[in-house]
């Protein structure tokens, strides 16, 4: 169960990396953090490479159901999360890579988790699991058009998003190669199998021997027996 580490640790970037974007405060200390304003941009390698912030109110990569599914997408966060944390224990005892895997997507998942279900209340702009999802990397990416849209840069997204992928990418390299894995065997060749043949049938030979050997040795000492017998009858006919 060490892999929850990972787990831990990917929900830590993220939420650290997102609170520095967003801003935060802490009344008690009198301490006030502003973060980025949404829609700020700060080039980090030229375009190629920017920090966006905007507020993801649908699921991960900018990709939004609608609002009416928005308590949906929280509650199936939940139950995944709780369901790969469970699955995490069930194959402990599995291969690292494929444990690893699970443990970076529940990393990614609990982390975005965290923002639908708590964001909307600690900056109150909405109810508990309508939060939106902070996201910030903003990727340059070759054009590409899909369903009649075009695309010139990649979906703007978050390390928990990041983590996600990079657990199913490690799933699809991984997981087919353990499920295939077979127990060794040991491949016997023709001259062996002749020999463990032969030794059998030696094997046979000397037990029938010995059982002949035993059965001359019983018919030898019944023969004995009655001889014995005959001559101890003969002394008791002869007169004194």
């Amino acid at each position: 169960m060490r892999v929850l580490f990972v787990s831990l640790f990917v929900v830590i970037i993220d939420q650290v990396s997102k609170l520095l974007i967003k801003g935060f405060s802490i009344p008690a200390f009198d301490f006030t953090y502003h973060g980025m304003y949404q829609g700020e941009r700060i080039p980090v390698i030229g375009d190629f490479l920017r920090i966006t912030f905007i507020e993801n109110p649908g699921m991960a990569f900018g990709f939004d159901p609608g609002s009416n599914f928005k308590m949906w997408v929280s509650l199936f966060s939940l139950f995944a999360s709780i369901g790969l944390l469970i699955y995490i224990y069930i194959i402990r005892e599995q291969q690292i890579t494929l444990r690893f895997s699970v443990a970076f997507i529940l990393g990614g998942a609990v982390g975005n988790l965290i923002d639908r279900v708590f964001y909307g209340v600690l900056y109150d702009y909405a109810p508990v699991f309508f939060g939106s999802v902070v996201d910030f990397i903003d990727v340059d990416f070759f054009d590409i058009t899909v369903l009649g849209v075009n695309y010139d840069r990649w979906p703007i997204f978050n390390f928990a998003d990041a983590a996600v992928s990079i657990g199913v990418l490690m799933l699809i390299i991984f997981y087919k190669k353990h499920t295939t894995q077979e127990e060794p065997f040991t491949v016997i060749d023709e001259e062996s199998i002749s020999e463990t043949t032969s030794l059998v049938n030696n094997n046979i030979e000397t037990n029938s021997g010995i059982v002949e050997q035993e059965e001359d040795l019983s018919s030898t000492r019944a023969i004995e027996d009655q001889t014995e017998n005959g001559e101890s009858d003969n002394r008791k006919e002869i007169p004194l």
